[in-house]
């Protein structure tokens, strides 16, 4: 489903949301893609501890992301505190609070064939909930070849999917867990599942639940394709428990399984209180 208004977001979207477990949201932030741009180029210039290169050694184009960078790179603190973005995070989830996560940039350079590999958000992240949303922001146009692609309808699988690395596709956490399904070849033409994928401009934005498969094509067209992420949890967003090192990792955060997400960390961003210069580590 596609909306055109970015002011709120009806009932009808929210239940697509819910059902399919994605939306389009079109030119949501179509006034805030300059600045966002100009906190890409300084995130590349100014990496963070967990920036990563995703093309191995000698294969062609790249590939890199980095995260958990918006207390440090004013142009994405400005973006998650001052646009509508934590007001339709909590309007999609149906929730009374939109509670920040963490931020995520990815750049894929003109003709870099390497494929973001079908995954699912939640099993790398100790942020568990039944309100959960990742906003995928293009920052440069995409056909539907470059842009993400999601599997309608998996945020309802009953399990969720063993995490992979993406530099080599090597299971995250122990490929023997049980609480863990093994995900099934979505690239064949014997694919039952509906892919949903939209040609985008810089401004539209996907919203997705944490739960819901996606991945991408390589990107072998002549110009980059950067893209702004940020992930969210509302109101029984909680700490989680893993088998194993989450990504993003969060040394230190002194969480037990069940509580919730620590403020002073993860600020509530809506409603509004004005504490959104809070940081840490």
């Amino acid at each position: 489903m596609t909306r055109t208004s970015f002011d709120s977001i009806d009932d009808q979207a929210r239940e697509a949301y819910a059902e399919q477990g994605a939306i389009c949201l079109r030119g949501a932030f179509i006034d805030w893609v300059e600045l966002l741009r100009e906190g890409v180029e300084r995130n590349h210039d100014e990496p963070g501890p967990y920036f990563s290169e995703n093309v191995t050694a000698g294969d062609p184009g790249r590939f890199w992301d980095d995260y958990c960078n918006w207390q440090r790179i004013p142009e994405f603190h400005r973006f998650i505190t001052e646009s509508n973005a934590a007001q339709l995070a909590a309007q999609v989830m149906r929730s009374r609070c939109a509670q920040f996560f963490h931020d995520h940039v990815l750049v894929k350079e003109a003709n870099t064939p390497k494929l973001t590999p079908w995954h699912q958000d939640a099993p790398y992240y100790f942020a568990e909930g039944s309100q959960t949303v990742s906003f995928w922001l293009p920052l440069d146009p995409v056909s539907e070849r470059e842009t993400l692609r999601l599997v309608s309808g998996s945020n309802r699988w009953p399990k969720l999917v063993l995490p992979v690395k993406w530099l080599d596709d090597a299971d995250f956490y122990a490929a023997e867990n049980e609480q863990y399904m093994t995900l099934p070849d979505l690239d064949t033409e014997d694919c039952t599942e509906t892919i949903l994928e939209w040609e985008m401009q810089p401004g539209d934005a996907v919203l997705f639940d944490f739960r819901t498969v996606h991945g991408a094509r390589g990107n072998l067209q002549k110009r980059r394709r950067r893209a702004f992420s940020m992930r969210w949890v509302g109101d029984d967003g909680h700490y989680r428990e893993r088998p194993g090192k989450t990504s993003p990792p969060f040394p230190g955060h002194d969480m037990r399984d069940g509580e919730r997400l620590r403020e002073d960390w993860f600020p509530v961003l809506w409603p509004r209180s004005g504490k959104q210069g809070l940081s840490h580590g």
